[in-house]
């Protein structure tokens, strides 16, 4: 009996640890900003933007935690990128358009756009050196 009271003891310790931890890393990823090089894509303007060249668009939420997670990864590509690609977000709940156009049903989604049509697209977490060497493969 008394081991089962120190096992639920250090679970509860860890739930606790846990919880406090997602916090503070949630409170990191509120304070990341974007970088003024990422475009803010609507249902207005979509189209003329990817039209000619390169185009990773971001499909995102601001309530979505896995989104919040790619802004520093997009900060860092728009940086290392700049006149390469042209890096946009899309927000879901803001332009319903063109994310139902693309059949967004999860978020994050990337799309790499060439020309105005969709070349590839991935959802979930990506890193910098992943969505890179994805873009890269699409100059070749």
């Amino acid at each position: 009996m008394q081991i089962i009271i120190i096992v639920l003891g250090v679970i509860a310790l860890l739930v606790v640890f846990l919880v406090i931890r997602f916090k503070k890393q949630l409170k990191i990823l509120n304070n990341v900003k974007e970088s003024h090089k990422i475009n803010e894509l609507t249902d207005q303007n979509f189209s003329h933007k990817i039209k000619e060249g390169t185009a990773l668009v971001d499909f995102w939420a601001s309530w979505c935690v896995p989104c919040k997670m790619m802004v520093p990864v997009l900060n860092e590509l728009s940086e290392e990128l700049d006149g390469k690609v042209m890096i946009g977000k899309v927000n879901v709940d803001e332009q319903k358009a063109t994310a139902a156009k693309f059949g967004v049903r999860s978020i994050p989604t990337m799309i790499i756009f060439r020309n105005g049509r969709e070349i590839k697209r991935f959802t979930g977490v990506k890193t910098r050196d992943y969505l890179s060497n994805q873009l890269n493969n699409r100059f070749r």
